[in-house]
């Protein structure tokens, strides 16, 4: 796991010399040292204008024959390559049989190359198994390519600025451009209030997007100046999966499935586990990183090195419940408790390792955990997109039922009761988890057009983002699941999960925490062969009775007692609304001074004040709708600090 980031600007009548692009590169580059903190190297093709950097994190083939920008052998290709291609052995052993591979290390990414130069992009990316983000220079035909894996497990950010094309693993790279404009993206904020992420493919930034996952788009020398963005092409279809899997349904027994299910996550998990540094995995206890887990220590001839943290809240602690799989499994486990004030201190640092505005504050645990691991291990495996593949969410089987019920209603009455409901803000003003909170949310829901509307509305934490973000929008450009087609209310859902919240949540948080501190995190349940065979099971294998991952736990079943495992799920949380009460309250106050909100001129200074000032009398607890103001706030206060700093240079 790695980084890179690069330009490509239109040679001038006095184009800049190799040094002077090469020096550009290496200060983009270096804003990503932390990604790659054991080697750095820059790649200028000066008469084209283009610079390419890259910073490495060794995982395999530790010599220098595995050093990036990577040339091929025959000098036509370069590629900067972030991630790892778990089915190595099996593309060269295509090369071999069809090209007389000849390597000259021991790499994924040499290999990875001369597929790409041997096949073509497109043919090369649906060959291979893993997660990355990519570019790759063609010298022969004068194009750039980049490309992203299929769930979006490695970030890929791009744009056009002043006619130059910017690219690299993090904005804090782009941004070291002089042609980088930094406009906000006022819809963007507007879905980051919603979701507490800004959903692909925008950025904060106007002009710069996030490649979407699964698919590859490629820039013309001829284009040059350029001026709009080709269009992304696919090569995978995850839509089409889902409906594909419909078609073509598993019909064994539950039981049936479980074996396979295993089968195929033995494979996985053998892959995953190569690497020529130490080695261990995230352990909750949980569903998810229980399988793993199991499934790692079987296929190893020594304990496997587990990690978890525990808090001094038993509200918030799985500590207890990782011990207990841990010793049933005999791996090497290490647990360590932090203290409130441990974990507070992680709070000053998030501007910095979320390099866009991310509020869901299980970043915190995961930024500790991460930094436990990097202790002792460089790769860790994870049980990340078990939900989202295998149906995991209780509010799947929530909506499903409300919207079930609901639908008999004419639209217009529901879309009346909701009004009525929503007028007086007594309902609003209601504890969290209160009956008439969940009312007021029940009637939001409801009151939805349609169903995939109703899930979004769920998903919000303020259901009108234009009712604090100034000059805000409703608007939205995040996937949205096709119209028509056989796809049950269930697979829907979990389909815009895969699409949205996987990657610019789960899969974002987990990036930056785990780079931070140069650990490489794997995610197996994330292998595009599970997903294509989840895809074909039945609802009854995936929900039953309201409870999820169904035939994940019969999987983990055939290793773990169902006693150590079968509990409510929880999520990895911190205790947000108290800390902001308390511990918090200075640093929230500064950031949300109506005075400075006024200056600024990003959000509604009485819509926020009313939500804290609510907060603070205990009359509900507001921390989910004002925790992603306080990350914007501490994100623009460092960028401030960060563009000053810039211009002294």
């Amino acid at each position: 796991m790695c980084g890179f980031a690069g330009f490509w600007q239109p040679v001038a009548a006095r184009p800049l010399s190799a040094a002077a692009l090469g020096d550009r590169a290496a200060r983009m580059n270096q804003q990503l040292a932390h990604r790659g903190p054991d080697d750095d190297d820059v790649f200028v093709e000066a008469p084209a204008g283009l610079a390419l950097g890259f910073r490495r994190l060794a995982i395999r083939d530790l010599s220098p024959a595995g050093r990036q920008p990577m040339t091929s052998a025959s000098g036509q290709s370069v590629i900067a390559f972030n991630g790892e291609i778990y089915n190595a052995a099996e593309l060269r052993a295509g090369l071999d049989a069809s090209h007389r591979f000849q390597p000259r290390g021991g790499s994924d990414t040499e290999i990875l190359l001369e597929a790409i130069e041997a096949w073509g992009l497109e043919t090369a990316l649906k060959k291979s198994v893993g997660m990355f983000a990519l570019a790759v220079w063609d010298r022969r035909t004068r194009t750039l390519s980049l490309a992203r894996d299929r769930f979006g497990e490695k970030p890929l950010y791009y744009g056009i600025h002043n006619g130059v094309l910017l690219f690299g693993s993090e904005l804090r790279a782009l941004r070291q451009h002089p042609a980088m404009r930094t406009d906000m993206h006022r819809e963007a904020l507007s879905q980051f209030a919603r979701f507490g992420c800004v959903p692909g493919p925008d950025t904060i930034y106007r002009g710069t997007e996030k490649l979407v996952p699964g698919t590859f788009l490629t820039f013309r020398e001829r284009d040059i100046p350029f001026s709009r963005i080709p269009r992304p092409q696919p090569y995978w279809d995850l839509p089409g999966l889902a409906q594909a899997g419909g078609r073509e349904p598993f019909r064994g027994t539950l039981d049936e499935a479980a074996a396979q299910l295993e089968r195929l996550l033995r494979r996985t998990i053998r892959e995953q586990m190569v690497a020529d540094v130490p080695l261990g995995a995230f352990l909750s206890g949980g569903i998810d990183s229980s399988l793993i887990v199991a499934l790692m220590q079987a296929e190893s001839l020594r304990p496997v090195r587990t990690f978890t943290i525990g808090f001094e809240s038993a509200t918030y602690d799985e500590a207890p419940y990782a011990e207990a799989v841990a010793r049933h499994l005999r791996t090497d486990h290490t647990e360590l408790y932090v203290t409130a004030r441990e974990t507070l201190d992680v709070v000053p640092r998030l501007p910095e390792i979320y390099d866009e505005p991310f509020a869901d504050a299980s970043q915190i645990p995961t930024c500790l955990v991460a930094a436990l691991a990097r202790r002792h291990v460089t790769v860790s495996l994870s049980g990340d997109g078990g939900d989202e593949i295998f149906g995991g969410y209780a509010r799947y089987a929530a909506l499903d039922r409300l919207w079930g019920a609901a639908r008999w209603c004419p639209r217009v009455f529901r879309q009346a009761a909701a009004a009525v409901l929503r007028t007086g803000g007594v309902l609003e003003r209601s504890r969290r988890g209160s009956p008439g909170r969940k009312l007021l949310h029940a009637a939001r829901i409801v009151g939805q057009p349609t169903f995939d509307h109703a899930y979004r509305a769920l998903l919000s934490v303020w259901a009108d983002p234009s009712e604090v973000v100034a000059q805000g929008s409703v608007a939205c450009r995040a996937f949205q699941a096709p119209e028509g087609g056989t796809l049950s209310r269930l697979r829907r859902m979990m389909l815009m999960d895969a699409a949205t919240y996987l990657p610019d949540d789960i899969l974002a948080k987990v990036d930056r925490a785990t780079m931070a501190v140069g650990l490489e995190s794997r995610a197996p349940l994330l292998d595009h062969r599970i997903a294509e065979f989840a895809s074909k099971l039945p609802a009854a294998m995936l929900q039953q009775r309201g409870q999820g991952k169904v035939v994940l736990r019969q999987a983990l079943e055939r290793f773990v007692p169902r006693a150590l495992f079968d509990r409510p799920k929880q999520g990895f949380g911190v205790p947000l609304g108290e800390w902001l009460r308390g511990p918090l309250r200075d640093w929230a106050e500064a950031l949300l001074s109506r005075r400075r909100l006024a200056d600024e001129g990003f959000w509604n200074p009485v819509a926020v004040q009313a939500a804290w000032g609510a907060h603070l009398l205990e009359e509900c607890d507001a921390s989910a709708r004002l925790w992603p103001i306080l990350m914007f706030q501490a994100w623009q206060e460092r960028q401030q600090s960060a563009a000053s700093r810039r211009q002294v240079a």
